[in-house]
């Protein structure tokens, strides 16, 4: 566990402070040798054991399986230029294998539109001007679950992300004592708010969503440190402009729903402003979905000018609808995750 905690630190480092480099291009696909440590156990036996993979032991090729408005690894925007962050991605995928491989419970942070109940105030908050409260980390205590520290289980002392993936280490009660993926430490969270995966919970199917550069790859694996490039697409993600818009937050979660159209109201009022198309909910109420159609059109809309250009959605990634679509049919719900990279 504390390997897997410390792994975790550098991929966050990724996600909140990676820098696009031309570097950054796919290289070709080369053979990955085993890497393997030489173990002495007590019985004077040789074995031998893989050692935790690396960004640089992924091996990458490209397979699409959607092929419309395919990036280039790097492409003009505007006056400057945007990248397919390759070597993020690398580290992103070495990581949830070496997360796979560590074993153990896994369970997810489930409290959508708080039908779990409304997680109790942290000890330290902060209220906006709008009176929404957020734990001293910026994460809203709306649709989030309460994390305490042990042995202290009566006042939380952080909100965990709808939708985050943590590993059970123990019971306590009406507790579970937990190891979040994205942040460090070791939490106690109620039992309500913890949904436990099936053993057989293998994470095959990942979309890397790049806030920096507007854009997305969705990686299928293949075997151990490798993957199948499927599609790369510009995007759209959230702008934070409150009271509604919220940025698409960093960190990665599980696809737990899905619905053919989503649909939405318009800002501050209970009226229908329409619907997104194939949405994919991965935390919170943030989809992958097509483009927005709104009231009072009915059609689908296959593309936006807006795509690839800045965030502007309300805390969903924005995609083309084809590609939407490929997404809602190719990621199985439960089983697939979205990672998000600055």
């Amino acid at each position: 566990m504390k390997r897997v905690i410390q792994a975790w630190m550098m991929v966050l480092t990724i996600l909140y402070g990676s820098c696009d480099r031309p570097e950054n291009r796919l290289q070709e696909p080369q053979v990955l040798l085993q890497d393997t440590s030489l173990v002495l156990p007590e019985t004077g036996e040789l074995s031998f054991i893989e050692k935790p993979l690396a960004g640089e032991d992924i091996v990458l090729a490209r397979e699409l399986l959607y092929d419309k408005y395919t990036l280039e690894d790097i492409y003009p925007y505007k006056d400057t230029v945007r990248y397919v962050q390759w070597d993020v991605i690398r580290k992103c995928l070495a990581f949830i294998e070496n997360m796979q491989e560590s074993g153990g419970i896994w369970c997810v942070f489930r409290n959508y539109k708080n039908r779990n109940g409304e997680s109790p105030l942290v000890h330290t908050y902060t209220r906006d001007a709008y009176h929404r409260v957020s734990d001293t980390l910026g994460v809203e205590r709306y649709q989030s679950v309460p994390l305490y520290l042990y042995p202290d289980t009566l006042v939380p002392v952080r909100y965990g992300r709808d939708g985050s993936l943590a590993k059970i280490l123990s019971e306590k009660g009406t507790f579970y004592e937990v190891a979040p993926i994205t942040f460090e430490e070791i939490w106690m969270v109620p039992k309500k708010y913890a949904g436990i995966l099936p053993d057989s919970t293998a994470f095959r199917h990942v979309v890397i969503v790049d806030r920096h550069n507007q854009n997305t790859a969705t990686l299928e694996w293949k075997e151990r440190g490798s993957w199948l490039i499927r599609s790369v697409n510009p995007a759209t993600t959230g702008l934070h402009r409150p009271p509604y818009g919220q940025a698409t937050p960093l960190g990665m979660y599980l696809i737990q729903e899905k619905k053919v159209r989503m649909v939405f109201l318009k800002d501050g009022s209970a009226a229908t402003g329409g619907y997104a198309p194939y949405a994919s909910r991965f935390t919170n109420g943030a989809y992958i979905h097509g483009v927005p159609v709104n009231v009072p059109r009915t059609s689908m809309i296959e593309y936006s000018w807006s795509l690839g250009t800045t965030p502007r959605s309300h805390m969903c990634v924005r995609n083309a609808t084809s590609h939407a679509k490929f997404v809602y049919d190719w990621a199985p719900t439960g089983l697939s995750l979205v990672v998000v990279i600055e």
